[in-house]
């Protein structure tokens, strides 16, 4: 299904317009035989209700309209209670937890796994001396007949969270190549300093921003040939940017909106 929404991409990029009707078609019916098959509508959970199978479905596009919250009800309630705030999939699931959780709003609860240090979480394998990735959260008791110490599937996308949520840097939808930028990054409690860059095709994009006594300050830099849309919350109070390359301010219901060109700029909140 993923990869058919992919092909349609494509289909359209090449310019291929008559392929993409086929690709759509496609993949609505695998949708819907992946429903009838695994989602249950009354407990709005996907086969044995496991974390993997519910981030999955979710992440992909595959819950059926009106059921994704409930979904993730699902998958919180199994973190939080089940496994207590701590890891609970394995290499195919972890790719998208981070952000699954993030982007349904419980950027608290991916900080939580992001920063634990006891078992399973990444911070268990620092303390055990770990400097790569194990292929089992219990590498270090497993038997090594099957357990490499070199997975680095097991990181997930803890690291493409860093970088499109804490940080913000993010590629546009539509865009290709960072061409487009959209940076709204997030703001978990405990966390009062971020510092990341990302050297794209038409430069390094950098993001630096400090939260902390009442005060928030935001460095940006935008390459040469490349556009951002920047977003905050209305909690922040973000005075007026001032520069050449603001292009747009605009307020939304859940804060502010602004356009940049490339260029350097600092965003701070209002004193």
């Amino acid at each position: 299904y993923s990869l058919l929404n992919l092909m349609q991409e494509f289909a359209g990029i090449t310019g291929n317009q008559a392929d993409i009707a086929g690709y759509k078609e496609l993949a609505a019916k695998i949708k819907d035989a992946y429903n009838q098959r695994f989602f249950n509508t009354d407990s709005a959970l996907y086969d044995n209700n496991t974390v993997t199978a519910n981030i999955l479905s979710l992440r992909l596009g595959l819950v059926p309209e009106g059921y994704e919250q409930k979904v993730f009800e699902n998958i919180v309630r199994k973190t939080e209670v089940d496994f207590d705030g701590h890891v609970s999939t394995g290499v195919l699931g972890i790719q998208h937890l981070m952000r699954g959780l993030t982007e349904y709003g419980r950027v608290d609860l991916a900080y939580k796994i992001a920063t634990n240090e006891t078992y399973p979480s990444w911070g268990y394998m620092i303390n055990k001396g770990a400097t790569t990735i194990w292929e089992l959260w219990n590498g270090d008791t497993a038997d090594p007949a099957m357990n490499s110490g070199n997975h680095v599937m097991l990181l997930g996308d803890l690291l493409i969270w860093y970088y499109e949520d804490l940080a913000g840097i993010k590629n546009a939808p539509g865009s290709i190549a960072y061409k487009q930028l959209l940076m709204e990054p997030v703001f978990p409690d405990g966390l009062s300093h971020v510092k990341a860059s990302y050297h794209s095709v038409y430069g390094e994009i950098k993001s630096e921003w400090r939260k902390e006594d009442g005060s928030f300050s935001w460095d940006i830099v935008i390459p040469g040939n490349t556009s951002a849309v920047v977003k905050l919350p209305k909690s922040l109070n973000i005075a007026q940017p001032e520069g050449a390359g603001v292009r747009n301010v605009k307020e939304t219901e859940s804060g502010i909106e602004i356009e940049l060109g490339s260029g350097t700029y600092r965003l701070v909140n209002r004193g």
